[in-house]
């Protein structure tokens, strides 16, 4: 599987003239990147004294974007394979991926402002890096939603597709401004 490969040769293979991976596998290991150092910041906050009273929701908010990088980091081999896919009869499989891939960054985001209003203030800068992963995650992955529905058969699902993907965007850049400026004025 890609993801179990050696980041640099990952690295690699994204440089490379191939058609995979591309721009969707990349976003899913920054939403995976984004949900790992909300987890970071949970870790680093559960059991730390003077934290107690936020220990069982760092435990929820960990639970929740650990599942999150599990099902982003398992979105990078299933990205490659819809590419594939769609290359082959450009059907719904890449759109249905993606649209997979974007509520889960979005979901990250989300995630990154209980971990930047109670995590431990030591380790905070990472929950505004991931929530900043993750609004650039999702991003990208809109990049490719406007590549590919074009070519949709199904205009229906290419319109909702898109119409949902500039409301996740409106929102979650609002949300992760929302952090990273709340992160910020925890730090000093």
């Amino acid at each position: 599987m890609i993801t179990q490969r050696p980041l640099a040769t990952f690295l690699d293979e994204l440089a490379s003239s191939a058609p995979t991976p591309g721009g969707g596998s990349a976003a899913a290991i920054m939403g995976a990147m984004g949900a790992a150092l909300i987890s970071m910041v949970c870790n680093v906050t559960i059991g730390k004294k003077g934290h107690e009273a936020v220990e069982a929701e760092m435990k929820s908010v960990r639970d929740e974007s650990e599942k999150l990088r599990l099902r982003l980091t398992s979105m990078v081999a299933e990205d490659i394979a819809a590419f594939d896919g769609l290359m082959a009869a450009y059907r719904l499989p890449k759109a249905a991926e993606e649209e997979k891939s974007r509520r889960a960054c979005a979901e990250v985001v989300a995630l990154s402002k209980r971990a930047g209003e109670k995590g431990f203030a030591g380790v905070i800068s990472d929950a505004g890096v991931g929530v900043l992963a993750a609004n650039t995650a999702l991003r990208s992955a809109a990049l490719n939603v406007y590549i590919n529905t074009p070519s949709l058969k199904d205009r229906a699902f290419a319109d909702a597709a898109t119409a949902e993907i500039e409301k996740l965007l409106d929102t979650c850049a609002r949300e992760s401004e929302l952090v990273f400026e709340l992160v910020r004025s925890r730090l000093g």
